[in-house]
């Protein structure tokens, strides 16, 4: 854990073993497929504007966001903004295929929901099937290709993989990654169509393990190592051990950090519980006597570690947009980090 070393949204920073640099900041497009409520086209591309405009230049998307929307509106901005091949890093997942019934294919019966999904207020009209296996993880990357209108992506992150998902079928899901999605990934790379793999998960454990399946080269963990959440602290030190880049997400632990006391008061996306939403209180509160907002401290708090490559926020407007550039950017007094450790 570092102190309060300043970073620059646009500052780049590497993924060492797929060859690539990240912005230290980075714009995850969950929101763009009406995540707790809808959103337009226009405030979508208006706020993918701005955060090309603030120096970001990762973009990450999943097909789960909107059921394909969000993969669409973020091809749709890379390809009408005539942002050459190289100038952004592209990270989309793999593990869900979006479909449709039709004769002669039925579909499995749908799995429970599961925590982290809350469903899209204006998503497209597909159901998602969870597949780990070779083929739909081929299939999910051509799928990809096709909503994004890109040649080649730069990250495949394995979407939600582990117990907290899949529960009593998490064996089941995990044999079919092992036993060929792995494989697949890394016949991806070896053809030079993706620099990288890793996870994009809400949990430690599916990382951990997955570090000792394969190499790996960057992972997404998202709201396990916040203000709130310092759970991952330890998989951070054995990914930096092996070199596996790790993403922070949902470093506002899905909106309350930083909706402070109105707004989006959502923890892992769901409403937040009064012993969480006392915390933040009280961490706003110390925030408020060093004069920084809340959201600021939560932004930079993962960059602290060294085993952290870069940060990635959402966003559903260019105001959005703009607030998480000047948090990230934000002075921050050595102080308010040792009370806020202190405190942890």
């Amino acid at each position: 854990m570092t102190g309060g070393t300043q970073v620059k949204v646009a500052q780049r920073r590497a993924v060492k073993r797929a060859g690539l640099e990240l912005t230290a900041l980075g714009l995850g497009c969950a929101a763009f497929g009406g995540l707790y409520r809808s959103i337009t086209a226009s405030d979508a591309l208006a706020a993918l504007r701005t955060a090309w405009q603030a120096g970001i230049r990762h973009f990450d998307t999943a097909p789960m966001y909107g059921l394909g929307r969000a993969e669409h509106l973020l091809g749709h901005f890379l390809r009408e903004g005539n942002i050459a091949p190289g100038e952004a890093v592209i990270s989309t997942k793999v593990g869900r295929l979006m479909a449709l019934p039709r004769p002669g294919r039925e579909l499995p019966p749908e799995p429970p929901k599961n925590p982290f999904d809350t469903g899209w207020n204006n998503g497209l009209r597909f159901r998602e099937v969870f597949d780990y296996s070779y083929d739909g993880l081929m299939r999910s990357f051509d799928d990809s290709q096709q909503r994004l209108g890109l040649p080649d992506i730069d990250l495949l992150f394995v979407h939600d993989i582990g117990r907290v998902t899949h529960g009593e079928r998490h064996d089941r899901t995990w044999r079919d990654l092992t036993g060929g999605g792995f494989r697949a990934l890394r016949e991806l790379k070896a053809a030079g169509l993706i620099k990288g793999f890793g996870l994009g998960v809400n949990e430690t454990r599916a990382i951990d393990e997955a570090m000792n399946e394969t190499d790996i080269d960057c992972c997404l963990l998202a709201g396990r190592y916040t203000l709130l959440d310092r759970s991952g602290e330890a998989l951070l030190a054995k990914a930096k051990s092996r070199d596996v880049a790790i993403v922070a997400g949902g470093v506002y632990n899905s909106g309350i950090l930083a909706a402070g006391n109105a707004g989006d008061r959502k923890f892992d996306y769901r409403d937040a519980p009064p012993e969480i939403v006392g915390k933040v209180d009280r961490l706003a509160a110390t925030c408020a006597r060093f004069d920084v907002p809340l959201g600021a401290a939560a932004l930079q708090f993962p960059m602290r570690n060294e085993a952290v490559t870069s940060v990635l926020v959402g966003a559903r407007t260019a105001e959005d947009v703009a607030s998480s550039v000047d948090w990230f950017e934000r002075a921050i007094p050595d102080a308010l980090w040792s009370e806020l450790d202190a405190a942890a």
